[in-house]
């Protein structure tokens, strides 16, 4: 049975995952401002690449057999056996914002992205003819003959730590590709990655996927590992999640022959219809449905909404205020009831201030955790956050789309009937993704679109063989 004590009671031991070996002998010293300290295995920067001069492990496996595989790890990340499991949630209360309950939830979920279905779905959503994935393919293009192959890249990824979904969305999609990849964990969550990497350690120790992940921590910006690894020579492209400095941070080492792909940050949005005071009832459930897509993930994931644009009267926005609010402080899937974050304490001192402005201005709910509205006749000048939204009033939806742009991710609307008469110009104005209102974190993944891409396709490396043979 794993030891999920900390070590000497004082530190946070971290292992890591180096090409499908666990390392568990920690012994460097990491300091955070949250006053806790990591203990990591020492790094070996020749352990972090894999050789240009050797296949990927992976190369010559069938997608089939990598389906299969991932399959048989989804079955093994059953949180109730699962003792990596159990050992994360414990150690990542040392590191995360997000509570144990909600933690749990979210490493239950975990094997549903290793789903056969929902591994196929998203190599052939991506990628159209999978065939590509498994070797040279024959066409023909203006009469001559041509191969074509997706090959596989070699990736290193730095991972965000704001949503436990990170690293099983990473871990499935770098399977398809065959490739060979180098995960980055962030300081605010150390564990899922090698969670679910020791796992497949577990079920298959030798299999090619197994040997095609690392997964270590360092601190971020460290250009004695940073500026070694992140070349041309080692690796094609740098997949970064994360905030504007871990992108601008990434962006300093694209140079030929090394790309960068970034799922930068982006905010969220609500579109709630008058239908939505069509009686009390409907009105207590549409608001349970924006609450939904605010409260999750302590506000912080890029799908949770920061503001609502909701149509109707002064009276009528004040009183989906006064529901939202009630709503905001249930627990949800992925939610903080009464004990969820509060404001920062700049944004409270706004509100107080905005408070005195009624009735242009009107704040609903305290900063005790249970969530607050500031509802406003245009967009406040700052982000809100800890289960802070802004409801702002408006004569019709589409007056809403004047406020969105290309760093607007997911739309929630409400009611459903209405997405149709409102996406072309929502798209058109940056959104990236439209959803009825209250499943924002809910939908199937497989085979999407993300952030205006289809990432498998992109982490590719697509090349041609002009003499057109297929192998």
């Amino acid at each position: 049975m794993l030891d999920t004590s900390l070590a000497h009671n004082a530190f946070i031991p971290v292992p890591h995952v180096i090409k499908g070996q666990p390392q568990t002998n920690v012994s460097v010293e990491h300091r955070f401002r949250t006053g806790e300290t990591a203990l990591t295995p020492p790094l070996n920067l020749d352990d972090l690449i894999w050789p240009r001069s050797e296949l990927p492990p992976a190369f010559d496996t069938p997608l089939s057999e990598i389906v299969d595989f991932l399959a048989a790890v989804g079955e093994a990340l059953d949180f109730d056996k699962n003792l990596y499991l159990q050992e994360a949630v414990t150690r990542m209360g040392h590191v995360s914002t997000l509570g144990p309950r909600i933690l749990e939830n979210c490493y239950r979920d975990l094997a549903t992205f290793f789903e056969a279905e929902a591994v196929w779905a998203e190599a052939a959503g991506a990628i159209g003819d999978i065939s590509v994935l498994d070797g040279w393919q024959q066409s023909v293009v203006r009469g001559s003959n041509v191969s074509i192959r997706a090959f596989p890249p070699r990736l290193v990824h730095i991972l965000a730590g704001n949503a436990p979904v990170v690293p099983p969305i990473t871990i499935v999609r770098g399977a398809i590709t065959k490739g060979v990849h180098l995960l980055k964990m962030p300081s605010n969550d150390m564990f899922t990655a090698t969670a679910i990497l020791r796992t497949m350690a577990d079920v298959g120790p030798n299999h090619p996927v197994t040997k095609s992940f690392s997964a270590a921590y360092w601190k971020g910006g460290d250009t004695s590992i940073e500026s070694a690894v992140f070349r041309s020579q080692y690796y094609d492209k740098l997949i970064v999640w994360g905030g504007e400095a871990a992108v601008r941070h990434a962006q300093k080492y694209m140079a030929p022959g090394f790309e960068i792909i970034s799922f930068d940050p982006k905010v969220s949005i609500s579109l709630v219809g008058h239908e939505a005071f069509a009686s009390e009832q409907t009105l207590r459930e549409v608001a349970a449905r924006g609450a939904a897509d605010v409260v999750a993930f302590n506000q912080d994931a890029c799908s949770c909404a920061r503001f609502q644009y909701v149509e109707g009267s002064t009276e009528e926005v004040d009183r989906y205020c006064a529901a939202l609010v009630s709503a905001m402080g249930h627990e949800t899937r992925y939610g903080e009831g009464a004990g969820g974050p509060v404001p920062p304490p700049a944004i409270v001192e706004d509100l107080e201030m905005l408070g005195m402005l009624e009735p242009e201005f009107r704040v609903f709910g305290e900063p005790d955790g249970r969530g607050m509205v500031i509802r406003s006749s245009e967009p406040v000048s700052f982000s809100p956050s800890g289960k802070l939204v802004n409801v702002v009033q408006v004569t019709n939806l589409a007056d809403a789309v004047t406020y969105v742009t290309v760093a607007t991710q997911s739309v929630g609307i409400y009611p459903e009937n209405r997405i149709a008469q409102l996406r072309d110009s929502l798209v058109n104005a940056g959104v990236q993704r439209l959803v009825a209102l209250g499943v924002v974190h809910g939908g199937q993944f497989g085979g999407l679109p993300h952030d205006n891409g289809l990432p498998v396709h992109r982490f590719m490396r697509w090349v041609v063989d002009q003499n057109g043979e297929a192998s």
